[in-house]
């Protein structure tokens, strides 16, 4: 054996044991007596790169490549130190050439993968870790990091046989139960997806992320003590976890703590400001909040555009779409909820009644699951496009390669909105409509669709950023079929004649609740002897506050009825057992009260001074009945419990309602999409007119 290879054992011997600077001394050595020496170099690449000098450990590993152009473990090795450094695509340029030179390279196929997922080219990194796994089929960080980038692609099927095949071979790897109970969650699984966190906890009992969401799969299972519970639990461990406090900020909105929900989000903002998702969060959790002013919701969208809108102004490009004002038109919809969400169901009837030959649809999904409304969304339009997991910039290209002449933002400052993709101008019009009536603040978005009910000329107009155009009736189409009630859902006697006692009820979203609110309907059912409250209302500590807050109003507890969050059967069905509906303020009912009206169940509203808490008024008047909507919480107390008290009248309207509702605008599915294709031809006709 020669001096130099005894060097160079003991080097190793050094290196292996994690020496690294006696090891480093040694390849000087030999290097000393021999620049040449391959091995030599790219250890020493090797130990400068492990020791923070990351430039010469690239210089390192280029000397090899230098001396031996196919040196596959080189340019890997060089790709990793690259990828720390965020040069990813140079990172992925180096991983290339490592798997040209050796295609079985399984370590260089996966970390090809992580620098693909790192540019957001989720697919291709998708393919890298594939090639990867059957390279080497145990390779659980390959199992790991595909399972986690198929949900990324809304993969969810395919990301559940990942994760159990990694738990497979890994059972006692707490990343592997974490994922899956991501992929679990991911397909409305949720407690499923409670165990596999809480299995991830149980192997790792400090691991934060797990504990973060185990918060949010409670939630969506309806425990809302345990979720924040387990979201605290995660901010225990990580003071600085902004996804914990995000997690915590929706929970707390869910069970109508709205400071508190409000102090989440703006620590998770606080954490990290370029997360435009948690930004949105807090914006749309502002408009539950009955001591939030207009001006300060309005200050803070403005700081939202500041912050994620105005950059993206570099970004915009200039439209060469055809100006002929009678053409027919691209319409392109942004959402995350073209499925069975309330939003799809209100949507769906405009794209049943399009008008095919003046408009083509094209509908950029991020993230709706595949159930049956969804696929009716696809097959209803021109073009689908899945854009969850795709970046901003790239789903922006996507949609001016498509030629898109109107782009319609569904979702505002809702869960799944891609707002940051608006501020980029991918379309020469931009319009935001149905997610809630309200603004975005972008200016990049000139249109906002209303009605004269939510938004009366001249009332509140400085509020919006966006320009009011008014459908002539309603901002809301009713459709039965879509709304699931189309048959067997008959309205029942009303209940009163049957028990001796009017039930007012609410199965609104419990977010919308507030002490104003309860005080109100407390002194309705004070003025309406022995009447009782059917309300939907989370288990837990929820319903023991409400209990207190009504005795401390004069309302015993035995006159308070809860009912949990039902499927859709119950939920409708849940109508029979109430007479009369009593609305939230300052954020109302929507589509809640459009159901309760299908179901005969009059709704008493109080008219807001913002678009959400004026859909009362809207829905009321529509069907004919705007004497339902009250002034000022006095006057909905008279009216509520006036009409409480003339069971004649109310068991009249109840038979009528429905009727009521088919000869109105309410469920003129017809000329509701004429309404909204008026409105884009219009707009078009404007954009056209411009000329620049």
């Amino acid at each position: 054996m020669q001096p130099g290879e005894n060097e160079m054992q003991e080097a190793m011997r050094h290196h292996l044991a994690g020496r690294l600077g006696e090891a480093e001394a040694i390849y000087r050595r030999v290097l000393a007596a021999n620049p040449n020496d391959i091995d030599a170099l790219f250890n020493l690449a090797n130990v400068l790169s492990a020791t923070g000098r990351e430039d010469q450990g690239v210089a390192g590993f280029l000397r090899v490549i230098q001396l031996k152009p196919d040196c596959a473990q080189a340019f890997n090795n060089m790709g990793n130190v690259l990828a720390r450094q965020g040069k990813l695509d140079q990172a992925a340029a180096a991983y290339q050439q490592a798997i040209r030179f050796k295609p079985d390279y399984a370590d260089a196929h996966y970390n090809f993968g992580n620098a693909l997922r790192d540019l957001n080219r989720v697919d291709q990194a998708i393919a890298a870790y594939e090639r990867a796994i059957r390279l080497k089929s145990d390779f659980a960080q390959a199992y790991s990091n595909l399972g986690n980038s198929l949900v990324l692609r809304d993969r969810y099927e395919e990301a559940i046989v990942v994760c159990r095949r990694l738990i497979e071979l890994r059972p006692d790897w707490p990343e592997g139960h974490f994922n899956l109970g991501n992929a679990l969650q991911s397909t409305r699984r949720s407690r499923a997806a409670i165990a596999s966190h809480l299995r991830a906890i149980q192997l790792k009992p400090d691991f934060v992320e797990a504990h973060s969401n185990l918060g949010s799969a409670l939630r969506d299972e309806g425990d809302f003590d345990a979720s924040v519970a387990a979201c605290r639990r995660a901010i225990e461990l990580e003071a600085n976890c902004a996804d914990a406090y995000n997690n915590l900020g929706n929970t707390l909105k869910d069970m109508a703590r709205h400071e508190a929900a409000a102090a989440a989000y703006r620590r998770a903002v606080e954490l990290r400001p370029g997360d435009a998702s948690f930004h949105s969060n807090l914006i749309h959790a502002m408009q539950y909040n009955r001591v939030c002013g207009r001006a300060e919701l309005r200050e803070e969208v403005q700081r939202w555009a500041a912050r994620h809108a105005e950059p993206c102004k570099p970004r915009i490009q200039p439209h060469t779409n055809d100006r002929a004002a009678g053409r027919r038109l691209r319409i392109g919809y942004v959402s995350g909820d073209l499925c069975e969400h309330v939003v799809g169901r209100n949507i769906l009837p405009l794209f049943r009644e399009r008008d095919a030959k003046s408009f083509e649809l094209f509908c950029y999904s991020n993230g709706s699951p595949a159930d049956g409304h969804g696929k009716m969304f696809r097959s209803l339009c021109d073009g689908w496009r899945e854009i969850s997991g795709v970046a901003d910039d790239a789903a922006a290209k996507m949609i001016r390669d498509d030629g898109i002449d109107i782009l319609v933002d569904l979702s505002l400052h809702s869960a799944m909105n891609r707002l940051p993709i608006f501020a980029q101008k991918p379309a020469p019009v931009q319009a935001t409509f149905a997610g809630y009536p309200g603004t975005t603040g972008l200016s990049a978005i000139e249109y906002r669709l209303t009605d004269p009910y939510l938004d009366p000329p001249g009332h509140g107009d400085d509020f919006y950023v966006e320009r009011p155009l008014r459908l002539p009736h309603s901002f809301w189409c009713y459709d039965p079929e879509a709304m699931g009630v189309a048959r067997g859902f008959e309205v029942a006697p009303l209940p009163a004649l049957g028990n001796g006692r009017v039930t007012f009820g609410c199965l609104n979203n419990f977010c919308k609740m507030n002490a104003a609110v309860l005080e109100t309907w407390a002194k309705v059912l004070l003025a309406s002897a022995g009447s009782r409250l059917l309300l939907m209302a989370p288990r837990g500590e929820c319903r023991a506050e409400l209990l207190a807050h009504f005795e401390e109003l004069g309302v015993e507890a035995a006159r308070i009825e809860f009912v949990e969050r039902q499927d859709r059967a119950a939920y409708f069905r849940g109508y029979d057992r109430i007479d009369i509906g009593l609305d939230t303020f300052p954020y109302g009912g929507h589509t809640t009260s459009l159901d309760s009206l299908w179901m005969g169940v009059p709704v008493v509203s109080l008219v807001g001074a913002t678009a959400v808490g004026r859909a009362g008024l809207s829905i009321l008047s529509n069907a004919g009945l705007p004497e339902l909507a009250a002034d000022d919480t006095g006057e909905f107390v008279r009216r509520a419990s006036e009409l409480a008290a003339d069971l004649p009248r109310l068991e009249k309207m109840r038979r009528g309602l429905r009727q009521r509702m088919l000869d109105s605008p309410l469920t003129d599915a017809r000329g509701f999409a004429a309404a909204v294709e008026s409105a884009f031809r219009r707009m078009w006709s404007e954009w056209c007119s411009k000329g620049d």
